[in-house]
């Protein structure tokens, strides 16, 4: 089984970039969970699923991954625009605004 390299993207509920200065060696799922007709919970048997290894760089996860015989993928990330905004939303409501700004 591979596992992946990769630098974990923001979530749809943060505007920063906390979480996204490192690098994660993780195994995606080898078996199909199973659902508890009773409880509804969710179970597998692959335990290889919860590893989740943080580095700080991706030479680093490289290296622990041949270091220990792991076949890997790498998954670079997509390198984001910078965002030209000329105001934010506290300039709508500035003293110097040439228009009146309504809802």
């Amino acid at each position: 089984m591979r596992a992946r390299i990769y630098q974990p993207a923001k979530t749809a509920m943060q505007s920063g970039t906390a979480k996204t200065h490192y690098w994660v060696l993780d195994y995606p799922q080898g078996s199909p969970r199973d659902v508890d007709p009773l409880m509804g919970w969710t179970s597998s048997d692959d335990t290889q699923t919860q590893v989740r290894l943080r580095f700080e760089t991706k030479e680093e996860a490289l290296a622990y991954a041949e270091a220990n015989g792991i076949e890997v993928v790498v998954i670079d990330p997509h390198v984001r625009k910078p965002v030209l905004r000329p105001r934010g939303y506290g300039e709508n409501f500035a003293t110097d605004r040439r228009g009146a700004w309504t809802h």
